[in-house]
């Protein structure tokens, strides 16, 4: 069933192969880890989605694709999960990564005006960048590892539960 569901929602392997961005992959692109939904692969996937969908870069769908390439876990979702942080996202998850790093900092949040301009932006981010990139990679690392697990462990029940049905339907326990 999950491999089902996963297969039907992402897209087509020979699409991403094609994709002008990504051609300079090359033959690594030819890897069957990128492509196949098993369990490492798909954890995998969901991590390096997780960790660079937190980052606050732009173009994060490039390291997340490089990534999923030299880690050889699944590429359509890890550049898939990126776009957790989309443009109407992305400001209550910056402000929320923010607000972490500097309480790991142990430093008052500042009140910050969130208005979209270069300017603005320039002038805040001497004050916000130390936490708001401390709080970013810790919030990286906490949904990349809980959603590795998560995924390891939910595949492991779903197969736990389909083993048992299938000995319970089997002729012997008849």
């Amino acid at each position: 069933m999950p491999k089902r569901l996963l297969k039907r929602y992402l897209p087509d392997h020979g699409k991403f192969r094609e994709h002008p961005h990504l051609q300079r992959f090359g033959t690594r692109l030819q890897d069957a880890n990128l492509w196949h939904l098993n369990r490492r692969s798909v954890a995998g996937g969901v991590a390096v989605g997780l960790f660079w969908a937190f980052i606050p870069i732009p173009f994060q769908m490039i390291p997340a694709a490089a990534s999923a390439i030299a880690l050889r876990t699944n590429l359509p979702i890890s550049v898939v999960l990126v776009w957790i942080t989309n443009p109407l996202t992305m400001p209550p998850i910056w402000y929320a990564t923010y607000r972490f790093g500097a309480w790991l900092l142990d430093l008052p949040p500042r009140d910050v005006d969130f208005t979209l301009s270069l300017d603005n932006l320039l002038n805040n981010m001497q004050g916000i960048w130390k936490p708001l990139f401390l709080g970013s990679f810790a919030t990286s690392v906490i949904a990349a590892v809980g959603g590795f697990a998560l995924v390891r462990l939910a595949w492991r029940l779903y197969i736990v539960r389909q083993r048992r049905a299938r000995s319970a339907r089997s002729p012997r326990n008849l």
